[in-house]
């Protein structure tokens, strides 16, 4: 069994000036991430209007396949036009973690 995480630190557009412009922009995102079935949730910057982070954890038998679901959520969230993809950060948890 392996477990895989990624962190999106994204920035949001520049007319994002309240929270409830920023759910506008984030729900969508977190909404296509689900199809994928996966957990997914804004974990960060949760105050900044601007700015946003959104974890996603997936759950295989094997490592490849946990890649392969977490480079589809990378292009998926580097794909949407409306929000800039600043980091990802990447972790493989094996059995032996």
């Amino acid at each position: 069994m392996f477990t895989g995480t990624a962190v999106f630190d994204v920035l949001l557009p520049g007319d994002s000036r309240s929270l409830k412009a920023k759910r506008a922009y984030v729900r969508p995102v977190v909404a296509a991430l689900r199809r994928f079935e996966i957990s997914v949730a804004e974990v960060g910057e949760l105050d900044l209007h601007g700015r946003s982070r959104i974890a996603v954890a997936v759950v295989a038998v094997d490592a490849g396949h946990v890649g392969e679901v977490l480079d589809r959520c990378e292009r998926l969230v580097a794909g949407r036009p409306e929000l800039e993809l600043l980091s990802v950060r990447r972790r493989l948890y094996g059995e032996d973690d």
